[in-house]
């Protein structure tokens, strides 16, 4: 149990900026193990971020609590997938070969492709919140805590079913680059789709839906431009799918 407690803590100082007991020990072979628990790091996120929306919105407009829970979100992780998102657009926006799309997303420079996308993406994920708040404040808790672990799943699908294509042993992700096991997958897909219990049965397939088709385009999409999956591309995944369920659930709404 106790080690099983040592990969939680393990994924989740990886991937925020959350303190772990010093006690955890680090190692490569331990976060690539640590894979299993993605989506309960998403547990932890979503529920940073419906826990402000809920204190927030008791003293802002929806409009300004919404950005501020945002915020909230992107401080504990610092940032960590939005910056997958904005190298991987520029990357695939501005490279032509495997070699340029891999040189590009690798520059921690920003470029246009990448400034626009996370500007999109940012916005896009706002107003989707902001319209789910007309219905009332739980709706846009609970879809900030289904989908911040449903779209770590997301992630954690590609490392289990794609190729890791870095060969840049300094490269963040490389620890993760191995399959994981039935038992491994089995955990991490009960905390990913888990919360999703707390929708209504067309919420849910909607979302499951708009979930498996964005990440299965996805891996189509980055198997075709280089062959598999970089760091960037998992945080781009995870960007992506959680704006898919935001929008899946204002979808099902439309028709109800």
């Amino acid at each position: 149990m106790r080690y099983q407690l040592e990969l939680f803590f393990t994924a989740l100082g990886f991937f925020t900026r959350l303190p772990v007991p010093a006690w955890v020990p680090w190692s490569p072979e331990r976060l690539n193990h640590a894979a299993r628990y993605f989506p309960l790091v998403g547990w932890v996120v979503g529920g940073i971020g419906a826990a402000s929306w809920l204190a927030l919105v008791q003293v802002f407009p929806p409009s300004i609590a919404v950005l501020l829970s945002m915020a909230v979100t992107i401080r504990a992780t610092g940032a960590f997938h939005e910056d997958g998102w904005a190298d991987a657009c520029d990357g695939l926006g501005g490279g032509w070969d495997k070699a340029q799309v891999l040189a590009i997303m690798k520059d921690s420079r920003i470029g246009s492709y990448g400034t626009v996308g996370l500007l999109l993406m940012l916005l896009t994920k706002a107003a989707a919140l902001i319209e789910l708040s007309a219905t009332d404040d739980a709706a846009v808790a609970t879809a900030l805590f289904v989908a911040h672990p449903l779209s770590r799943l997301a992630s954690t699908s590609l490392i289990h079913t794609l190729a890791y294509v870095r060969e840049d042993e300094t490269a963040k992700a490389k620890p993760l680059a191995r399959r994981l096991s039935s038992p491994e997958l089995a955990i991490a897909a009960g905390f990913g789709v888990l919360p999703l219990a707390l929708l209504a049965r067309q919420e849910i397939a909607a979302v499951l839906v708009a979930t498996i088709a964005v990440t299965w385009w996805s891996a189509r999409y980055f198997v075709r431009r280089l062959g598999g999956y970089t760091g960037d591309l998992l945080g781009a995944t995870q960007q992506a799918t959680e704006l898919a369920a935001y929008l899946a659930i204002l979808t099902a709404w439309n028709f109800t």
